[in-house]
C-alpha cells in the first residue's frame, strides 16, 4: 500500500497530464467527427437539392414542350384561320376586278382615267394585302409562341404552389384562371381589332413605296420580293419605335376589359368575370418580351432570311 501511495505521489503529475492530453484528444476527435458529419450531411443535402433542381428543370422543359405542342396544333391554327378570313374580308379586291372586267367587256362602261385609277388602286391594295398577310401571320405566330410560354410558366408555378397549399387551386385562384383565359383570348385581338389600323398603315407604306413604280414596269421575283420588304420596313417605322406591338396587344387593359365583356348587342355583360390585375401582369410580360432586344434580333434574322431565301436560287444563274 505504501509503495502504491509512493508511486502515486511520484507520478500523479504525469498521470494528470496524460489524462488531460487524452481527454483533450478525445474532445478534439469528437468535434472533428461532428464537423465531418455536418459536412457530409450538407453535401448530401446539396446533392439532393441539385437532383431536385435538375428534376424541376426537366419537368419545366417537358411542360413547355407540351404547351408549345398545344399551341401548334390548336391555338395557332384557329388564330391563323380567323386572321386569314379577316384580311380577306377587309381587303376584298373582287369589286375592283369586277369593274375592270366590265370595262373590258363594255368599252363605254368606264373611262380610261377611271380604268387607270382602278388599276392603281388594285396595285396598291394587292401589295397591301400581300404585305399585311405576310407580316400579320408571322407576328401572330411569334406572339402565340411567346404567349403560351409565358402562360405555361405561370401555370407550372401555380401548380407547384397549389401542391403546398391546403386550399384547392380551383377555389383559391379562380379569378387568376379567368385572367389566364383572357390572356389567351388576346391572340384574337389582332384579327378582331388591330388589323384595321394595321391595314391603314400598311397601305400608307405601300403607297409610298409604289408611287415610283409603274404598272407596265417589268417585275422579276427578286424585285417583287424587294418591294414587299421595302413596304414592310417602312411599315415597321410608322408610329415610332415598337408601335407595331399595339396591333398585337391592346394598349389599355381596362378598355380591353370593357371591349371583351361587351356583348354583340352592345350591352355590357357584367356577369363575365375578368381578373384585370392578372391580365395586366401577363400582358406586361408579353410586351416586355416583344420589345426585348432578343425578339427584335429574331425579327431581323427573319427579314434577312426572307431576303436570302428568294435571292439564293437566282444567284446561281
Amino acid at each position: 500500500m505504501l509503495s502504491l501511495r509512493g508511486f502515486w505521489n511520484r507520478h500523479k503529475r504525469k498521470v494528470f497530464v496524460a489524462l488531460g492530453v487524452f481527454g483533450s484528444g478525445y474532445v478534439i476527435y469528437k468535434l472533428y467527427d461532428a464537423h465531418r458529419r455536418r459536412i457530409s450531411d450538407l453535401e448530401k443535402q446539396m446533392e439532393g437539392e441539385r437532383q431536385v433542381n435538375e428534376f424541376i428543370r426537366a419537368q419545366l422543359q417537358t411542360h413547355f414542350e407540351n404547351i408549345q405542342r398545344i399551341s401548334d396544333t390548336t391555338t395557332l391554327p384557329y388564330a391563323m384561320h380567323y386572321l386569314r378570313s379577316r384580311i380577306a374580308e377587309e381587303l376584298d379586291l373582287s369589286h375592283l376586278t369586277e369593274k375592270l372586267m366590265q370595262g373590258k367587256g363594255q368599252s363605254n362602261a368606264i373611262t380610261s382615267k377611271e380604268k387607270l385609277e382602278l388599276w392603281e388602286t388594285l396595285k396598291v391594295l394587292s401589295f397591301t394585302r400581300t404585305a399585311s398577310s405576310l407580316w400579320s401571320m408571322t407576328m401572330l405566330c411569334l406572339y402565340v409562341r411567346v404567349q403560351v410560354n409565358i402562360l405555361g410558366r405561370h401555370l407550372y408555378l401555380e401548380a407547384a404552389r397549389g401542391s403546398e397549399s391546403s386550399q384547392p387551386l380551383d377555389e383559391s385562384d379562380s379569378f387568376s384562371r379567368h385572367g389566364q383565359q383572357d390572356f389567351l383570348a388576346t391572340a384574337d385581338y389582332l384579327s378582331a381589332h388591330g388589323i384595321n389600323m394595321l391595314i391603314v398603315n400598311m397601305q400608307k407604306a405601300a403607297t409610298e413605296v409604289l408611287k415610283e413604280k409603274q404598272l407596265r414596269d417589268p417585275f422579276s421575283m427578286v424585285q417583287l420580293h424587294e418591294t414587299i420588304m421595302q413596304i414592310l420596313e417602312l411599315f415597321m417605322n410608322i408610329g415610332g419605335q415598337n408601335y407595331w406591338i399595339n396591333y398585337l396587344i391592346p394598349e389599355n387593359e381596362i378598355a380591353y376589359r370593357q371591349l371583351m365583356v361587351t356583348s354583340t348587342n352592345g350591352f355590357v355583360d357584367s356577369s363575365i368575370p375578368m381578373d384585370v390585375g392578372k391580365l395586366e401582369q401577363l400582358m406586361s410580360e408579353a410586351r416586355m418580351v416583344l420589345s426585348s432586344i432578343r425578339f427584335i434580333k429574331a425579327i431581323t434574322i427573319w427579314w434577312r432570311f426572307q431576303r436570302f431565301s428568294l435571292r439564293e436560287p437566282y444567284a446561281r444563274f
